[in-house]
């Protein structure tokens, strides 16, 4: 197994078992103008990126590996979260895949971006289903903010910009202006 898939795929388990214990840890918090989300849901948004990399460096069958495994280790400490944890993140995966593997020809940033927001969609409706505590509106509305627009696009974003300095395409663009 690569390197870099290892690492992603031990990502892929932390995030999902940190999203879990921070849950169960802190509940529902506020994130502002009413909303609230479940304490996990930025590392399980994190997750949904993580999960592009593992299809990208081992391949489509070891995400379902990294959902176990993330399930597992929240096993421990709340076997009913692991429960919803496991049900909603293996139907957002499903949908995630989906949509990433269709547009990954077209570019990472695109493909991560739409698959994130469609698996976090998903993710959020069943977790908030199936999780032990009671379902909010402003928790739907929270996570989906939280999920899509600052642990999908942002990461993104910063990735994508990286990648331009990296390649030196940023540094062309402002010395010469």
């Amino acid at each position: 197994m690569p390197v870099r898939g290892t690492i992603a795929l031990l990502a892929y388990a932390a995030s999902i078992a940190a999203a879990n214990w921070l849950t169960d840890r802190m509940g529902l918090v506020p994130v502002g103008f009413g909303l609230v989300v479940t304490a996990g849901t930025y590392a399980a948004g994190l997750a949904l990126l993580a999960r592009d990399a593992v299809q990208d460096t081992l391949g489509r069958r070891w995400a379902r590996v990294g959902i176990a495994l993330g399930a597992l280790v929240t096993l421990a400490f709340s076997p009913s979260l692991a429960i919803a944890s496991a049900v909603a993140f293996a139907a957002a995966e499903s949908v995630d895949m989906a949509v990433y593997t269709r547009l990954r020809a077209d570019g990472w940033g695109r493909a991560a971006l739409v698959s994130g927001t469609a698996g976090a969609l998903v993710d959020t409706l069943v977790f908030l289903r199936l999780a032990p505590f009671p379902f909010e509106w402003a928790a739907l509305v929270g996570q989906l903010v939280g999920k899509a627009l600052w642990a999908t696009a942002v990461p993104v974003a910063v990735v994508l910009f990286v990648r331009q300095v990296r390649r030196g395409r940023v540094l062309r663009h402002t010395v010469g202006a």
